[in-house]
């Protein structure tokens, strides 16, 4: 099935097709690679855990126990990720870690951040990526050297994305506040700023839509907005019920749809053009903290302390919905 072919019928029929129950805490983040079937996910447990999405496998599982893992998400190579940690930041300051999943090696430290990493965006055309941190700094980075290549100071908690081609980066900060720079000046300042009007509660994620015309908001206060990309225009927003955690929405590739989690349990999906609800579902894993739509696949998962992916249901009425699927391969680090 395409992409290109998403409806609301397809969105509706969507169903758990497979669930990985193993984790030793709450999943704190997870990306997809861009151009391979693969997942990977950081967890509570000090894990970090890379599946096989075409076939619905784990594939391998490394612990990380002296600096543990939070933030993740691919480098270019399929087998190589970017992860912040979360133990001993005041010790050895290795804030960020370039790490080798097919030989469970640390290629690279990273050090300048003095607080938790909350946001971490790879370019998508480049060896750049970006981090942001609660010492209210966001980074500029190269894997290929150790050095920081460019610091912004600013208030609040901030989020970063790149835009899908690379040629923008967007932070959002305390009060509502959007700025965009330029990737390769960023040194010039911000070229332009949107301020989320009516809500000042700090945004604790930001992506950009694929054809680059949108941006997704969440913010600590419980809600979600979508934004004109070029010039900050509110086009829509969303409330979802209270949540302990932070939150995730996701655009689905073709950016016609929204989809996130909510406070009482439950998924949502809200077309964007129409601004209706399309579907509601219980997510059988309480609160889903991490959301993600796959970016080749009609697939999602959703992610609390148990994993969830979600596929479209083409059987029959009384088959089951859902697949249990065992670990293979388990490292410590």
């Amino acid at each position: 099935m395409a992409l290109s072919e998403l409806t609301d019928d397809i969105i509706g029929s969507m169903t758990v097709g497979a669930t990985f129950s193993d984790f030793g805490g709450q999943i704190n983040s997870l990306d997809f690679h861009r151009t391979e079937d693969l997942l990977i996910t950081a967890s509570e447990d000090d894990s970090i855990r890379l599946f096989d999405i075409a076939n619905g496998k784990l594939l391998k599982t490394t612990y990380h126990k002296k600096h543990g893992a939070d933030r993740i998400c691919f480098t270019h190579h399929p087998h190589s990720v970017i992860c912040s940690s979360i133990h001993n930041l005041d010790v050895h300051g290795e804030s960020l870690r370039y790490l080798s999943m097919y030989d469970n090696r640390c290629l690279r430290y990273f050090k300048g951040h003095k607080e938790r990493v909350v946001s971490l965006c790879m370019s998508p055309i480049n060896d750049t990526f970006l981090s942001g941190s609660l010492d209210h700094s966001v980074r500029i980075w190269d894997l290929r050297v150790n050095a920081c290549q460019g610091i912004l100071r600013l208030r609040g908690r901030p989020a970063v994305a790149y835009d899908q081609q690379g040629l923008v980066f967007a932070v959002a900060m305390e009060g509502g506040a959007i700025k965009l720079f330029d990737s390769r000046h960023f040194d010039k300042g911000p070229f332009e700023t949107f301020l989320v009007g009516g809500d000042t509660a700090e945004v604790c994620d930001i992506k950009f839509s694929n054809d680059g015309k949108s941006m997704l908001l969440t913010t600590t206060s419980n809600s979600i907005y979508v934004l004109d990309a070029y010039g900050g225009e509110k086009r829509c927003g969303f409330n979802l019920d209270p949540s302990p955690t932070a939150m995730e929405a996701t655009f689905t590739p073709d950016g016609q749809y929204v989809f996130s989690g909510s406070g009482d349990g439950s998924l949502h999906a809200w077309r964007i053009d129409t601004l209706n609800k399309v579907c509601s579902w219980d997510s059988h894993i309480g609160v889903a903290s991490c959301l993600k739509w796959a970016p080749r696949r009609v697939m999602f998962v959703a992610a609390s302390s148990v994993l969830t992916f979600w596929i479209p249901d083409h059987r029959g009425p009384g088959e089951a919905a859902g697949v249990q699927v065992e670990e293979q391969v388990t490292l410590t680090q």
